[in-house]
């Protein structure tokens, strides 16, 4: 498998399936690919859903190690962060519903684009986790995805407890799995009699609820960049960088 991020269309669905090997851990350049694709498959002319899925076993490790290690100055460190931010706000924006598959454990930034879905279907083994905080940093730009999704309660929950793994099944009861199921098969049906209800519905109005349903986000451009410099100042300090570097070579 290599990095890469392509597009399926048929029946109405744009089908975005995005890796990284081994753990899909994003670095900017997929990051910017997950954007153009939403953005593409939104103005595609006749898609009602969005399905965004990933290959492998884990559906998404959040930052990639590597790139936050390299960055050396807060410009390039804030435009990294927003490369989330900028995922979010595509899902965000898009004309049509996003619907995340999540066949596996997500941490971090999955997390935040597990939150910023519109519905999401699961298996059992999708465990989640916010580790941020054990790295000296914070979720903050995927925080206000995650707190629309869950309540701020079980954000604090999850942001204070870096070293912890909340089931699906936890997550599903806070709100940020739609549905939890016991294989990748039954994932698939359920998406299959999503799929199949959304063909017969009309297009005009799954955009007009689209639209409804995101009415109280349309400030999050200025709060995810806000958010981002957050995230930059705090990634650039000496201590943050040699913890870094010890965890990346453990």
């Amino acid at each position: 498998m290599t990095n890469h991020v392509f597009t399926d269309i048929d029946r109405h669905v744009a089908r975005i399936t995005f890796s990284h090997p081994p753990v899909n851990a994003l670095p900017s350049d997929v990051l910017e690919a997950l954007e153009i694709h939403i953005n593409r498959a939104s103005e595609t002319e006749g898609i009602k859903l969005i399905i965004l899925q990933s290959e492998g076993k884990t559906f998404c490790a959040g930052a990639s190690f590597d790139e936050l290690l390299a960055l050396d100055n807060f410009d390039d460190a804030k435009v990294f962060f927003m490369g989330f931010g900028k995922v979010i706000n595509a899902m965000r924006k898009a004309k049509v519903p996003v619907v995340a598959r999540v066949q596996g454990k997500a941490v971090g930034g999955g997390v935040g684009i597990i939150a910023a879905s519109d519905l999401s279907v699961a298996v059992e083994g999708a465990s989640v986790k916010l580790s941020e905080l054990s790295i000296s940093i914070g979720p903050y730009v995927i925080a206000p995805a995650i707190i629309r999704k869950t309540r701020r309660a079980f954000f604090q929950e999850m942001s204070l407890q870096p070293y912890k793994w909340f089931d699906a099944f936890t997550a599903q009861k806070h709100g940020l799995f739609s549905h939890v199921t016991e294989s990748r098969g039954r994932m698939e049906e359920i998406l299959e009699n999503i799929i199949s209800a959304y063909e017969k519905y009309d297009l005009t109005a799954i955009t007009t609820l689209k639209k409804e349903i995101w009415s109280d986000a349309r400030h999050w451009d200025e709060l995810l960049e806000r958010q981002a410099e957050k995230s930059a100042g705090l990634l650039l300090r000496e201590p943050v960088k040699e913890l870094l570097y010890k965890l990346k070579n453990k």
